[in-house]
């Protein structure tokens, strides 16, 4: 077994698309109007809309009702990504700070109330955990 994605499902696809393409820099691969993934080296955040929910069963799914999961990235250095997101996000959870398990953390909602998390390790423990 491997884990491949991740899926969000949005009533407003091409919003939610852009800002993910704006905050991570990484452009979306559309298969079709109604769904999109953001690919990077070791996972994908998939988007799909709405419209999408009655193929898996109806109301299965429902936008903007998460307040479980945390999507998350690693970044190269998320005090300086702050800065750049300040202009795009208009929900930080925090500032960067760093978390007891070694991880500097900024959370953030997306414009659906998803949460993601922009992390950089800066523990030597942490650092190894995510040296690729």
């Amino acid at each position: 077994m491997d884990f491949v994605s991740i899926r969000v499902i949005t009533g407003d696809i091409n919003r939610l698309v852009g800002f993910y393409e704006k905050v991570t820099g990484v452009q979306a691969v559309w298969g079709n109007e109604d769904f999109a993934e953001l690919r990077t080296d070791h996972g994908t955040l998939a988007i799909g809309s709405t419209r999408t929910v009655p193929l898996f069963a109806p109301g299965s799914a429902r936008p903007a009702d998460n307040r479980t999961a945390i999507i998350e990235f690693l970044v190269d250095d998320v005090d300086a990504l702050y800065e750049d997101l300040k202009s795009v996000v208009e929900d930080f959870v925090n500032v960067p700070t760093t978390m007891p398990w070694g991880n500097r953390a900024l959370l953030f909602r997306d414009p659906d109330g998803n949460m993601v998390n922009f992390f950089t390790p800066v523990t030597p423990e942490a650092t190894e955990k995510f040296s690729r």
